[in-house]
């Protein structure tokens, strides 16, 4: 419970970092093996923290995409470039789903430019597009940076308080870094109190039900059950039910599931 933000943090070894893209990470996963009888399942919140700026925010634009179930970052793409959703490239949803993400994070054009490979000239635009086709995700973080410098803090949905220091900086770099913290904690602090929630919310119905099943770890917005086999399709029921009705949003939580015998099967 060492993390300014709220997160859970694992150490000793550190199982929350073990890579799921590249190939040694894949072999390291293939090691973690279900006990005789049970399988591993992985319950994975889907893009939670976009859905709690949105809801946060209560930017329409992005409210309505995920209303309508639409794929997000083809979503933003077609607002961004103003082309149709069905015209949409593949480049041109890998750069907004790259602007969804590092907006919550205070990217600067800078930082965007060297990620995607592409000028600050063309990263500017993007910003700046993204602003326009989400406003109040814009209000909402200038709103979170007037607070944290009017009070010293900014809040979780819940109302759990992250210090934010430098903020009035003279330092240059102290206080991007302060201002990138503000907008960031009460969106990834949420996501944070979100799944801990669900996670009491779940010990306490396996505990009331009996079961055998265990909730064995927690990866910032994933969690992972070892489940007897007998009893897969309860656990299934209970865990998709209290992680997607933790918290009350304006759009609605979504997990995706998966199974199998070893955890790198299992995600």
């Amino acid at each position: 419970t060492v993390t300014a933000t709220g997160r859970l943090s694992s150490s000793n070894p550190n199982l929350q970092n073990i890579p799921i893209r590249d190939e040694k990470g894949k072999e390291i996963r293939k090691a973690f093996i279900a006990d005789e009888g049970c399988t591993f399942l992985s319950a994975d919140y889907s893009q939670v923290e976009l859905r709690i700026a949105a809801s946060i925010s209560k930017d329409e634009n992005m409210i309505s995409a995920f209303r309508g179930h639409e794929d997000i970052h083809t979503a933003t793409a077609a607002l961004v470039y103003k082309v149709p959703a069905a015209e949409v490239t593949s480049e041109q949803r890998r750069h907004a789903k790259t602007v969804n993400f590092g907006i919550l994070y205070g990217i600067s054009a800078f930082g965007l430019a060297d990620r995607l490979h592409i000028s600050q000239a063309e990263a500017r635009a993007l910003i700046e597009n993204y602003n326009q086709s989400f406003p109040k995700i814009r209000q909402f973080m200038n709103q979170l940076m007037e607070d944290a410098r009017a009070n010293g803090y900014v809040e979780t949905l819940l109302g759990r308080r992250r210090y934010i220091r430098d903020i009035d900086s003279s330092n240059g770099l102290l206080r991007k870094a302060a201002e990138r913290n503000a907008i960031n904690a009460p969106i990834q602090g949420t996501a944070a109190d979100l799944i801990k929630i669900a996670m009491i919310n779940i010990h306490r119905e396996f505990k009331k039900r009996n079961l055998k099943s265990k909730m064995i770890l927690q990866v910032h917005d994933e969690l992972v059950f070892e489940v007897y086999k007998d009893e897969m399709s309860e656990v299934q029921d209970i865990v998709k039910n209290l992680m997607e009705n933790a918290m009350h949003l304006e759009v609605n939580l979504e997990v995706s599931m998966n199974f199998g015998n070893s955890w790198y099967e299992a995600h």
